[in-house]
């Protein structure tokens, strides 16, 4: 029996050899870090990713729609180390971004989903708990037993580990809603749109970032959002803003010691991200720059759910923060008395809802493709509709990814047009981990006055005198900080009661390289390429419509062919003419979109407001007017992709500020036909005929027929594409008049900056030069410069110069050129 036995275990062994060898043979396709087969669909207006979590050898996952605080068509979802991906029965669905480990009874809680060390899994039913689940948090005075559910409309439940028994604490704002009222609306507390849930120090901290009112939809700068903190009796509010994350060292787990460990929360307003500590009973504020303004706006819907979690190991802890755009270090040590720390590692694009360390990766569960599109539309998108099913996917990088995606170039305020008082001390803002620094102070006010800046140089408290700057009424002094005035944070206040704004500007050496990445080999450069209109197809087709068409000198070609690409990344001929016709006539490219003169792309938003971008390539101004490149595009959900004249760049919503707050991405010497998001990749055609027979390239598939194409990869590959560059101005022998501002033209996030003045008039010209840092329209002046007749001044920008903004003013009537080139 015994040799029998051994005989069995060598063939077991075989097999089971055999079978690694396969598996690892099917090893499921990637694309960046993406992989298709794992992206969830829903059938709801929106499929974001609200927790992402490894527990008992498995990652969980689950999905929200936009609101549904009764359940939905999410689901609940278990990985295996392999990726194969079970969709669990047990699934109801809701809006659920909520998720604790219960140490005692080793459960996880994550939405509506109670899963125990053995993965069995229970459902607590939206009959007996309603609402959006925003945060769980630990008990305050039996957290053995049970645990604090907390949702967006400000219900409160009190549940047990075991029994599950439901305790209603406050009634869920969904349940007790009137008729006419906006959904989010609930009467407990200030704010709207419920984020955060955590607890220690003898509280409950709840946040929330947005406001329930029909300005709050347009506006992203009015009153909104708040931090609250409940004693088990009475609710107390901290402060009166945007807040999203409440954690603690503790993380998904609850503080160890809750009544010594601190809490933190994240957030914002309009000048810059906030952060708040409490330690000892007590809460402090600070502030850091924004890297993007996507996530503004005063309703609150743009930001999903940024957390800080640990992403290090249990002997080596590392706190990732997320918040507007940006990676941060986190110090897992963070008190109101031990500040230092905070560093920014690199810009991102992709939405991301939560994240988790998984076999020694980073995953981030994202929010890709929303088939409802909110408020986001715009006329440069034309008549585009969103994807016809809502659908995300995980991101899985390399543990460092996070150093190494875009430039950490970041701004905010301290006082935005705010009247401060004599002595008034400004929050604390984040003054170190950039290399190129600056500040822009502005006395608004009738009398002179001196700003007295402030160093905390160790973040341990102690502020000492840094520089003090007289300033006169209506003065702007814009102060450049070098590397060697260190310290971890910087603080304002006057010595006279004034209206006064502080801005500081924050930047890091464009390192990047001024060609395109390998990966984008095969896109088209000539105006002769392979395109094809996109669509991700619904009704559970779960494919995206590619109608692929040829382009000769931008002309597209009398015939069209239908291809559907699909999970495996196939791209298959189709015959199916209703769709092909919906595609033709839903999703063509918008013409004439862009105006352009000969010194710069003119923009003029939905509001009325006018822009001038940078000129690039000029031959893709004719082929934008044709309809042959693709101008505007959602491809994160609340959020579009601006394509001109060979800069991607990241526009906000117009809810968001949309064209003040616009970010170049990259420049690039392709003809991009279409782009669009499909399984949590970026997709885009525009290929070059050349490669269809014998591509090489991993990220571009190819029909069998070689007759379409369409190039894959994730958004924040877009990075890579080249060091953003062009070249012009608001005005090329523009017959200008005295004291009258040129348009704004974009200067902001490019490296190399050089200004040429010109004019003809018959004499002096004095050229004012002023600048919005932020893009708020807070317009200050930079200085003034003589131009003599006949000449040409000409100025290097300094490297630690940053301002989003810039334009021109002349002191007389003539014709006058304002020229930048960026390289």
């Amino acid at each position: 029996m015994m040799q029998r036995f051994k005989k069995i275990s060598l063939i077991a062994l075989c097999l089971q050899a055999s079978a690694c060898a396969v598996q690892e043979l099917k090893e499921p396709k990637q694309i960046s870090g993406i992989y298709p087969h794992l992206a969830m669909y829903n059938k709801e207006g929106e499929c974001g990713t609200g927790a992402v979590v490894p527990w008992q050898d498995r990652l969980w996952v689950i999905t929200y729609g936009p609101h549904l605080p009764f359940g939905s068509s999410d689901k609940l979802y278990e990985i295996t180390n392999d990726l194969e991906r079970t969709i669990r029965t047990e699934s109801i669905g809701g809006t659920p971004a909520n998720r604790m480990i219960h140490r005692e009874s080793q459960q996880l809680f994550i939405g509506p989903y109670v899963i125990d060390s053995t993965r069995n899994v229970r459902v607590i039913p939206y009959k007996t708990m309603p609402g959006r689940m925003t945060g769980n948090a630990r008990h305050l005075t039996d957290p053995a037993h049970k645990i604090y559910y907390g949702t967006m409309e400000e219900g409160f439940y009190e549940v047990g580990v075991d029994s599950l028994d439901v305790k209603t604490l406050y009634v869920d704002g969904n349940v007790t809603r009137k008729p006419g009222e906006m959904v989010q609306e609930a009467s407990l507390l200030p704010g709207a749109h419920g984020k955060g849930l955590y607890s220690g120090q003898g509280v409950l901290v709840y946040s929330n970032n947005g406001e329930a009112t029909k300005e709050a939809l347009t506006k992203f700068d009015v009153k909104a959002g708040a931090l609250s903190e409940w004693d088990g009796k009475n609710w107390k509010l901290v402060r009166r803003n945007q807040f999203t994350e409440v954690t603690g060292p503790g993380g998904i787990y609850g503080n160890e010691h809750p009544e010594s460990d601190p809490i933190w929360t994240n957030g914002w307003d309009h000048k810059s991200l906030l952060l708040g500590v409490r330690s000892a009973g007590k809460w402090s504020f600070f502030r850091l720059p924004k890297a993007s303004h996507s996530y503004d706006g005063a309703h609150g819907w743009n930001t999903e759910w940024p957390r800080i979690r640990n992403v290090g190991t249990e002997a080596q802890p590392d706190y990732l923060m997320t918040m507007h755009g940006m990676f941060w270090h986190f110090p897992k040590g963070f008190t109101s008395g031990h500040t230092a720390g905070i560093r920014p590692r690199s810009a991102y694009l992709k939405v991301i809802g939560d994240f988790a360390r998984w076999n020694d990766r980073l995953v981030f569960g994202c929010d890709d493709s929303a088939q409802k599109e909110f408020l986001n539309k715009r006329k440069q998108k034309g008549s585009i509709e969103g994807p016809g099913q809502s659908n995300s996917n995980l991101w899985f990088t390399s543990i460092d990814q996070p150093d190494k995606l875009g430039p950490a170039t970041a701004d905010g305020a301290v006082w935005q047009h705010d009247t401060v008082q004599a002595g008034q001390t400004s929050d604390p803002f984040l003054f170190a981990g950039w290399p190129l620094r600056s500040c822009w102070l502005t006395n608004e006010g009738k009398t002179p006055t001196t700003f007295s800046l402030e160093i905390d140089r160790q973040g341990d408290g102690q502020w000492t005198s840094f520089k003090t700057i007289p300033v006169s009424p209506g003065e702007t002094v814009n102060l450049s900080f070098d590397q060697q005035e260190s310290g971890e944070w910087i603080r304002v206040k006057t010595t006279q009661q004034t209206l006064a704004s502080v801005h500081f500007t924050y930047g890091q050496h464009d390192e990047r390289k001024g060609e395109p990445d390998a990966i984008f080999r095969g896109l088209a450069q000539a105006s002769s390429f392979n395109g094809g209109l996109l669509y991700g197809l619904g009704n559970d087709r779960k494919a995206l419509g590619v109608l692929a068409q040829s382009y000769e000198d931008g002309q597209a070609a009398a015939t069209s062919a239908y291809y559907e690409l699909n999970e495996q990344l196939q791209l298959i001929p189709k015959t199916d003419d209703s769709t092909a016709t919906f595609i033709a006539k839903r999703f063509a490219i918008p013409k004439n979109v862009l105006s352009t003169d000969a010194s710069s792309v003119l923009i003029t938003d939905d509001k009325g407001r006018r822009w001038r971008l940078p000129l690039g390539d000029s031959s893709l101004t004719a082929l934008n007017n044709k309809g042959a490149l693709r101008v505007c595009r959602e491809v994160a959900t609340e959020r579009d992709l601006f394509n001109c004249q060979g800069t991607f760049y990241e526009l906000p919503a117009e809810n968001a500020d949309g064209f003040a707050k616009i970010r170049p991405v990259s420049s690039h010497p392709f003809k991009i036909n279409d782009y669009a998001s499909y399984r949590g990749m970026l997709v885009m055609t525009g290929i070059d005929p050349k490669v269809l027979a014998k591509n090489k390239n991993e990220h571009i598939v190819v029909s069998a027929d070689n007759k379409a194409a369409v190039w894959l990869g994730a958004i924040d590959d877009l990075w890579k594409m080249g060091k953003p560059k062009g070249e012009g101005g608001p005005w090329m022998n523009t017959l200008v008049h005295r004291n009258v501002p040129s348009d704004p033209y974009l200067i902001g996030f490019y490296d190399k900056r050089k200004l040429t003045l010109s004019h003809q008039a018959a004499a002096k010209v004095t050229v004012t030069i002023e600048v919005d840092p932020g893009g708020e329209g807070n317009w200050m002046k930079y200085k003034s410069v003589d131009v003599q007749k006949g000449e040409t001044f000409e100025f290097d920008f300094p490297a630690s110069f940053q301002a989003r903004w810039i334009r021109f003013k002349t002191d007389t009537d003539c014709t006058a050129t304002a020229w930048l080139s960026y390289s």
